[in-house]
């Protein structure tokens, strides 16, 4: 846990949420259901954590908005199939999937806007559908729009920042996100995730291309890899490559699906794990970028673990001094994975041409 200094209710952090987000229905047995918003709020409400935030209640992104990354024949295809209850690949629609999506990237720019005008110090996007694996004309992965690149462009056009760290802990790569800038020096985009795993992409030698090369850093680990692990990445690649980059905003494309408990993946992350990225992370944000640091949620699908991440990572954005535990047993024994710390090594050897590693 961070040892920060709690500001309890005078902390500035904001949460977006908004209700119509929940009418995207994918299906009583799809995992990426309504129902992981309700329990995240539901415990935040439990723990007296609500009313020491800022509820931003987010407008949906325009048309132009979403364009900055998804062609307008894309939104419309996204419109028109919401309209029949239709499916991208993985990915059911139904009719109020457009407004949600359009809602989930309005979220994630609201945030943008308050962060960048000083209203608040960070702020947690409790959004849905997801947007990472979302390409700039594919929707996949359950996700429709790419809410945090979209968010990223927003930053860039409107508020003129030009260096911008996207960082994403979702078990799976994120696809999109890498598409989108993977020919852009203006965002560091830095993916841990667990490989061999959907969607397949997120390889070391992935690393941008052109101007861009060298701004796409994957950490991919095995299954069975946790806490450590990843503390480890944060510790010797990600807090340094992102010190020499030095952004003007931090974006996390926060997925809680690596989570020991979750169904979908095999990473052995614990809600304590969850709680002392968050504090790199924000750590990084003050060193870097004047606390500037925004969370979207993007997978995490069991009901139980993933309210207990989202509050343990939110404690740490307004430092409210909660403790929150797992509510789970943990891994029986922190297992030390070989390949994990050889990727590591291997990953300083492909970026040392770009990086001081």
């Amino acid at each position: 846990m961070s040892l920060r200094p709690p500001l309890g209710p005078t902390g500035r952090t904001g949460l977006v949420y908004h209700e119509a987000m929940l009418k995207h229905e994918t299906g009583p047995s799809h995992p990426e259901q309504p129902a992981r918003l309700k329990v995240c709020l539901e415990l935040l409400k439990e723990e007296a954590v609500l009313s020491k935030m800022e509820l931003l209640t987010p407008a949906p992104a325009s048309s132009d908005q979403i364009e900055w990354v998804h062609p307008r024949d894309y939104i419309q295809r996204v419109k028109d199939l919401a309209a029949q209850s239709g499916y991208f690949p993985d990915t059911p629609v139904s009719p109020h999937s457009f407004e949600a999506a359009s809602l989930a990237a309005g979220g994630v720019i609201k945030a943008v806007d308050e962060i960048l005008t000083s209203n608040l110090e960070n702020a947690f996007c409790l959004i849905r559908p997801p947007g990472h694996h979302a390409t700039a004309a594919q929707g996949m992965g359950f996700c429709l729009f790419n809410n945090v690149a979209i968010g990223a462009r927003y930053a860039q056009r409107v508020h003129k920042i030009s260096k911008i760290l996207i960082i994403d802990w979702d078990a799976h790569h994120g696809n999109g996100l890498q598409d989108i800038f993977y020919e852009d020096p203006s965002v560091l985009y830095i993916s841990t995730h667990q490989s061999p795993l959907y969607p397949g992409t997120g390889n070391v030698w992935e690393i941008g291309r052109g101007r861009g090369e060298g701004f796409t850093i994957n950490l991919p680990f095995p299954a069975g890899a946790g806490d450590n692990e990843y503390l480890q990445a944060f510790e010797q690649i990600i807090s340094v490559i992102s010190g020499q980059f030095k952004p003007e905003l931090i974006l996390i494309a926060a997925g809680f699906d690596g989570h020991f408990a979750d169904p979908l993946t095999g990473l052995r992350l614990t809600v304590d794990g969850y709680a002392q990225m968050a504090a790199k992370a924000v750590e990084m944000a003050e060193n870097l970028c004047q606390g500037r640091i925004l969370l979207a949620l993007e997978g995490g699908y069991n009901l139980e673990a993933l309210p207990f991440s989202v509050l343990a990572t939110i404690n740490e954005l307004g430092r409210f001094g909660l403790h929150p535990s797992d509510p789970f047993p943990g891994p029986e024994k922190k297992l030390s994975i070989t390949q994990a710390s050889e990727n590591l090594n291997l990953i300083k050897q492909i970026h040392k041409d770009f990086w001081k590693l």
